[in-house]
């Protein structure tokens, strides 16, 4: 009976163990480092970055069409450009060390290759191919959830506060077992035709944000905002 290898670092932070090693490998092989194996034939990443990043683009749209059925297509089309642009993908990639673990050639590794972006993503994108090839779909699924679960998830918090910020404000403190949030007129100026209204929202006996608007509808919508972007910037800060 076969012994299953113990997973490597980067298969533990992925959360997926390859039944092939050589399909890790290769997706951690930078075409540089191919170029310098004279006499030997390596395979680089490039044809597993072609197949992650079609799989990205299709697990990212599938997951937000699901997830905003309210979306328009040109929203739609904006958030998955948000989670698999270059930068987005980069920076989960140095989540994972993932630049620790490239196989570059000599010039490549001196430029700092394993911190540019363009080659971090690329390297991710490999990586989503090659999970593909070993595993399947639903394996490769299950790791993009792992990968992705909680990018998607904020962004939809985030058109939640955009779109009705006191309904979101009042689940979110609700969620962290809360008290429900106050809304108190602060101040109201102006003629009466045009007339301004602000507004605190009081969290916890304190007042955590101040709206204003020409409503007290609108201001208190802008206080609600106010304070769940700021309390979801501190979460992000513990």
């Amino acid at each position: 009976m076969k012994t299953a290898r113990p997973a490597t670092a980067i298969e533990q932070r992925i959360g997926y163990t390859f039944a092939d090693p050589e399909l890790l490998e290769t997706a951690l092989t930078h075409r540089s480092f191919a170029n310098e194996q004279r006499g030997r034939a390596v395979e680089d990443s490039e044809r597993l970055e072609f197949l992650g990043d079609a799989v990205l683009d299709f697990y990212v749209s599938e997951q937000l069409v699901r997830r905003l059925p309210d979306w328009s297509e040109g929203d739609l089309s904006q958030g998955r450009a948000a989670l698999v642009n270059e930068g987005a993908l980069a920076s989960l990639a140095r989540t994972l060390q993932l630049g620790d673990q490239l196989r570059l050639g000599r010039g490549e590794a001196r430029s700092g290759g394993r911190d540019k972006d363009s080659l971090l993503c690329d390297a991710l994108e490999a990586l989503v191919g090659g999970i593909l090839l070993d595993g399947g779909i639903d394996a490769c699924q299950q790791a993009l959830e792992r990968l992705l679960g909680d990018r998607i998830r904020a962004l939809r918090q985030r058109v939640r506060v955009a779109t009705d910020p006191k309904t979101a404000l009042q689940e979110w403190l609700a969620a962290a077992g809360g008290t429900p949030p106050r809304y108190q007129v602060l101040a109201e100026v102006g003629p009466p035709h045009a007339r301004t209204f602000t507004v605190g929202v009081t969290i916890a006996g304190q007042v955590a944000a101040v709206g204003s608007g020409p409503s007290k509808k609108v201001a208190e919508r802008r206080a609600a905002q106010a304070a769940h972007i700021a309390g979801l910037r501190s979460e992000a800060l513990r």
